[in-house]
This record gives structure tokens, sequence and C-alpha cells, in this order.
């Protein structure tokens, strides 16, 4: 009898040590709303009003897997897998040209009292720092204006490798190196970045920067998803995207207050794609007229809380263009957003944005990514639902 009970609480043991020592989640967002662009450019070369269903408003449609196991000693084991998907037509989400099965994140590593290391597929510490600027609020709907371009919106990085600190008294820093594997050539395609953030009660600060260069096989995938061949003229291993972001969000009683900054610039970008596309391509969108050289890029937001489930919105982007043309011709985009945001539910809200880009000296990139193809204002409306789970 008493072998018996000896042996059943060992087993006992044996079965909660193997519950605890292994988890694996499933989750992801299904983000999709009614979007109406004014001035949209149409196949002809005029412009015209324009209604669709749009996939991830705020945020990318996503299925995602993340797990960890405990090693003993304080050491986890850590992965996450998370596939980007388009709600509106139920396909996969992919780089140019292919069809990546686990485009937004593909991770694998150890985690403890040091932080974490992690392998894979992945964003820099800037897509992290985002929950302190309107990325937070409007996701996307700020992506065409510069948070695509400055990589706040998540830009990711292959075949990297990236460190994070532990929390250390509400500050945590993160190194990202991306390899370019290049045989004979360690700098061809290879990127770095390094920032950290700070939360202390209401206040939250950042700081980051991000270098990539042109290569074969390119860990930033924005060389290869984004600007044209022609976009840049240079030898493989030159530098191509430089990015610099700072910026702060202080929570006032109900309102959440912030602004930020970046400067992005491009040495290599050139003019010579003109008779092409006319515009500098940027993630999934197109930002300026021709190629950039520098971009600054400034905002100011506001999310006030009129009650727990109920938030209004509101936020303006200005940025600043240097083209590569005639080196110091100027360009400027200027985007003001209004939105309310309602929580029916931890997990599921409604949302309406109204939005307009008004472009001088410089090619309106449209506020969905619907060019206007020359400079003007267009006017967005979105109104969308999210969920959760």
């Amino acid at each position: 009898m008493k072998k018996s009970l000896i042996a059943l609480a060992v087993l006992g043991a044996i079965a909660g040590a193997a519950q605890a020592q292994s988890s694996v989640t499933i989750y992801g967002i299904v983000d999709t709303g009614i979007v109406y662009t004014s001035k949209a450019l149409t196949s002809t070369g005029d412009t015209g009003s324009k209604f669709g269903i749009n996939s991830g408003v705020i945020q990318g449609s996503r299925l995602g897997f993340k797990g960890v196991e405990d090693l003993g000693g304080g050491l986890k084991a850590l992965f996450q897998l998370e596939a980007g998907f388009s709600n509106d037509t139920g396909g996969l989400q992919g780089d140019k040209g292919t069809t990546t099965l686990f485009r937004r994140k593909s991770v694998v590593g150890l985690g403890g009292n040091f932080g974490s290391v992690l392998l894979g597929r992945q964003t820099d510490i800037l897509d992290d720092v985002s929950q302190w600027t309107s990325v937070q609020d409007f996701g996307g709907v700020t992506g065409s204006v510069g948070h695509n371009l400055d990589r706040l919106e998540g830009t990711r990085t292959n075949n990297s490798i990236r460190y994070n600190t532990p929390d250390l008294s509400g500050f945590t820093g993160s190194l990202i190196y991306g390899f370019g594997e290049t045989a004979g050539q360690t700098s061809a395609g290879q990127s770095f970045g390094l920032g950290g953030q700070y939360a202390n009660g209401p206040l939250g600060l950042f700081a980051a920067y991000y270098q990539s260069k042109l290569g074969s096989t390119p860990s930033d995938v924005s060389l290869t998803n984004s600007a044209p061949v022609a976009a840049f003229s240079g030898n493989s291993g030159d530098t191509a995207l430089k990015t610099f972001s700072i910026g702060a969000s202080y929570q006032a009683g109900p309102a959440r207050l912030y602004g930020n900054w970046s400067r992005v610039k491009q040495p290599l970008a050139t003019s010579s794609n003109t008779a092409t596309t006319g515009v500098l391509q940027t993630g999934s969108f197109t930002i300026g007229s021709f190629n950039n050289t520098k971009a600054d890029i400034f905002e100011l937001g506001v999310n006030y809380a009129v009650t727990a489930p109920l938030h209004l919105l509101a936020s303006v982007q200005y940025s600043k263009l240097t083209f590569a043309d005639a080196g110091a011709d100027k360009g400027k985009l200027t985007q003001f957003n209004l939105g309310t945001d309602y929580f029916l539910s931890k997990r599921t809200d409604l949302y309406a944005f109204v939005s307009n880009l008004r472009a001088k000296d410089a090619v309106n990139p449209g506020v969905y990514g619907d060019s206007l193809g020359d400079t003007g204002n267009q006017t967005a409306v979105a109104v969308g639902i999210r969920h959760k789970f």
C-alpha cells in the first residue's frame, strides 16, 4: 500500500512537472474594415473615388503559435511562428514575388535571467517601441506618410540574431544583427540595429537605430520588397538605409499624449527610377516623389479615454523629404487623423477613422496606398472591426 502511494505520488509529480515545463499558445488577430478613398489613381491616370474591404487597417491579420519550455535552472527554450493573411481574400501575405508562410515572425531561442537570444526572421526594437506612437492607435493608417519608412510599423530582418535585455528597473534594450549570407563578402546584405525603451508609471521613452546594406540576399526585407533595383545606385555591401528614432509618451489622466521624430537616410537613392515608377516605394506603400535621400518624420498625437471602452483619437504626421534628383529639392507630406475606438470587450473593438493626406512638391502616396500620382490632397475613411484571440 505504501509503495503504491509512493508510486502514485512520483507519477503525479512527473506529470505535473511535464505540464509546467512546456506550453504552446495559439493566437491571432482578424482586423477588417470598409474603406473609402477620394482621388485614388485610376488605370488611365485620372483619379476617382474608391470603395473597398481592407484587411489589417489597424493591425495586420495574423495567426501565430508561441511556446516556452522550462529547461531548469532558470533557462527556457522559446519559439514563435506568425503568419500574416489578408482577411478580405483569405490569401497569405508573402514577400514580393513569394508566398512566405511565416512572414511576420519565425524565431527560436533561449531565455532566462540574462534576457533572451532569438534566431530567425524577426523585427528589431523599432517595432517594439511603436507602442509609444500613433501605430498603437491608428496602425497602418499612418504607414504611408512615414511609419513604413522609419520602420515603426515593424519591418522584418531575415537570417538574424537578436538579444533582448531583462527588465532593468523599467529599461529594456535590444541588439539585432542580420547576416547577408554572401560568400566572400561579410558586409554584403548585412544589417544591424540597437535601441532601448524606458517605462516608469505614466512615462514612456525610447530611442533606436537601424542600418542595412545592399546585397544579393539582403537581410533587411525592405530592400527586397520595397525599392525597385533602379532606386539605388551602389554596390553590394554599400549602406542603403539608416534610420534613427526618438520619442516619448505620457499618460495624463484619461489622455495619453505622445510625440516622436525619425530621421531616415538613403545615401544611395537616385532619381534613375523616375521613368519606371516615379515614386519611392516603402513597405506596402509608396512615399514621396522619386527617391528621397533624407526624410525627417515628426508626429504628435493623443488617445483620450472618454470612458473605459470609448477612446477618441487624434494625430498628425509631417514628413520633410529631400530628393536625390537635384540634392536640394524638397517635398512635404502632412497627414491629419481623427478616430474613435470602442471596445466591446477586451478582445473585440469597433473603430472609425478619417484621414487627410496632403502633399507639396511630392507625390501623394495615398493614405492606404492608393496614390494620386501627383501633388494634392486625399481623404480616406475607414470603419471596421478587430478581434483578438
